[in-house]
């Protein structure tokens, strides 16, 4: 997976379009991310005891991994993702604008 949870990254397609963001979980087998503050949708909840109000609750949908890109920490702009194996035989995530690190 190129995208994994902490990356920052900038949403491409929809209302929230080119507003950033921290991934704060993401589901491999759906193929879909959770940015922190966007994709918000409301959740309208019933009242569990009597006398309690039911409520409306704001919470991060999750985005297809498509309508994202990844941004870079060092040039801070949208990039794509390339690999390199290091000497102890490790992949590394590196920017294919700046050549830096991602990880």
């Amino acid at each position: 997976m190129k995208i994994r949870k902490g990356d920052t990254v900038q949403i491409l397609i929809g209302k929230d379009r080119s507003r950033r963001g921290k991934v704060v979980r993401v589901l491999p087998k759906t193929m879909r991310v959770v940015v922190e503050g966007l994709n918000m949708r409301k959740k309208h909840t019933r009242p569990r005891r009597q006398g309690e109000k039911g409520k409306i609750i704001d919470f991060p949908a999750p985005l297809p991994m498509a309508r994202v890109g990844l941004i870079c920490p060092h040039c801070q702009k949208r990039i794509r993702v390339g690999y390199r194996l290091l000497a102890d035989g490790r992949k590394e995530r590196r920017c294919r604008k700046c050549d830096g690190s991602i990880n």
